[in-house]
């Protein structure tokens, strides 16, 4: 594990130190917590937009015209 120093505004860190209070964990925890959900956001973002590129439109028109015509199963039924 690795140390960081971190410099917060102080009305950042009051509200922190609040908000850690209240769910009962450490700033420490809080801080941690708070950067792995941000590195997941954008993660995913970045996952998303590379499967983003690699789709084809038209791949997906030919294989909905290749699926078969019939009405949705009962519970499937838009509106």
């Amino acid at each position: 594990m690795s140390n960081y120093a971190l410099r917060v505004p102080e009305s950042l860190l009051a509200y922190v130190r609040q908000v850690a209070q209240e769910e009962h964990v450490s700033m420490n925890q809080f801080f941690v917590t708070a950067i792995a959900e941000k590195v997941s956001a954008l993660k995913t973002e970045a996952y998303f937009r590379e499967r983003q590129a690699r789709g084809d439109i038209a791949a997906l028109d030919d294989w909905l015209a290749a699926s078969p015509d019939s009405p949705p199963l009962k519970g499937d039924e838009l509106g």
